[in-house]
């Protein structure tokens, strides 16, 4: 297993193909079903080279399992923080603790950038990865927002890490 930064060279779509699943995987049950069946093949692919943001990749055997994106807070009131927006595996990887090391990695390229304060969004209906963060380090931030996805209002709520754990 190897995790490194993205490359030119990596197949953009094998990498928003852990995306699709991803999200399929972890918002069954909490993002309306109607919406995750109609997440098009490729639909992340064109966000993965976006400026000031990094991205990592996780391989096994030269098969892309894993990607996590980190950047400075796109957020006023985490001015300061690092970000990590997004960390995803494929559905058969998740509970092997690929997850730990993957998420710390993303943190441990921010703390390299200079950020010691480090936060991410986790919607408040997915207890599976809200414990997950708070095995790693993190707790609530008390900042929260709503959103619409798939005509449902979702709540993302803050964590931010204070101990980091996920080695």
């Amino acid at each position: 297993m190897n995790i490194r930064n993205i490359q030119d060279s990596d197949d953009r779509m094998a990498i928003s193909h852990i995306y699709e699943e991803g999200w399929k995987y972890a918002y069954r049950g909490i993002v309306p079903q109607e919406y995750l069946d109609s997440i098009p093949a490729g639909r992340w692919a064109s966000c993965l080279d976006q400026e000031g943001v990094g991205s990592l990749v996780m391989e096994e055997d030269g098969k892309l399992i894993g990607t996590s994106s980190y950047s400075q807070s796109r957020w006023q009131q985490f001015s300061g923080f690092g970000e990590i927006i997004s960390i995803y595996l494929l559905p058969e990887y998740i509970g092997k603790g690929y997850g730990r090391l993957l998420l710390a990695a993303a943190v441990g390229e921010l703390k390299k950038l200079g950020y010691q304060e480090i936060f991410l969004w986790v919607l408040e209906e997915n207890l599976r990865a809200r414990k997950f963060y708070e095995k790693c380090g993190f707790i609530p931030a008390e900042h929260d927002m709503e959103h619409e996805i798939g005509g449902k209002m979702l709540r993302e709520i803050a964590v931010r890490i204070v101990e980091e754990h996920c080695k």
